[in-house]
């Protein structure tokens, strides 16, 4: 499985969208602009898209929700670690209220991972954000890896978007 990221305006965008109805496609807006992603098993229509490898996947990309992108700079030394953890992880907030769908992405023509959660709301963003299990992760997180070895290529950053029809 695949997923593909690229940008545009909403309205461009969400033209492409609906020339593939048959297609999992959902255009995203923050205050940036707009995003549309594209999960599937063969290639895109997307000009020159971000591409990625699907490592880990849980639940099914909807037209409506919440969705946070937390981007990982990785240098190629540190991957093996970063997906073994990551990997690992993927339980843990599987049963998480509110949580529609998770994503590991695995770039394949960058550094930069992608750890894409979608949530019904904000709301249920934030409620897990302040739960044990972010913070169990949290720590887990940073003692597994920042303590064995600077596997980072630069500091990592979170892209938030609606996802509305």
């Amino acid at each position: 499985m695949h997923v593909y990221l690229t940008t545009g305006t909403f309205d461009f965008l969400k033209r492409i969208e609906s020339k593939y109805p048959n297609e999992v496609m959902v255009t995203m807006v923050n205050e940036n602009g707009a995003l549309l992603l594209h999960e599937t098993i063969g290639g895109t229509a997307f000009k020159e898209p971000r591409r990625y490898e699907v490592l880990e996947s849980i639940g099914e990309i909807q037209k409506e929700g919440f969705a946070v992108m937390n981007n990982i700079p990785v240098k190629d030394e540190g991957r093996p670690l970063f997906e073994h953890q990551f990997k690992n992880q993927v339980q843990n907030i599987e049963n998480e209220p509110g949580l529609i769908a998770f994503r590991l992405l695995r770039p394949l023509s960058s550094n930069t991972y992608v750890i894409l959660t979608v949530w019904e709301n904000e709301a249920y963003h934030q409620k897990w954000k302040k739960s044990d299990t972010f913070f169990e992760a949290d720590k887990i997180k940073g003692t597994s890896i920042n303590t064995q070895q600077n596997i980072f290529a630069s500091a990592p950053y979170v892209s938030k978007y609606s996802i509305t029809k």
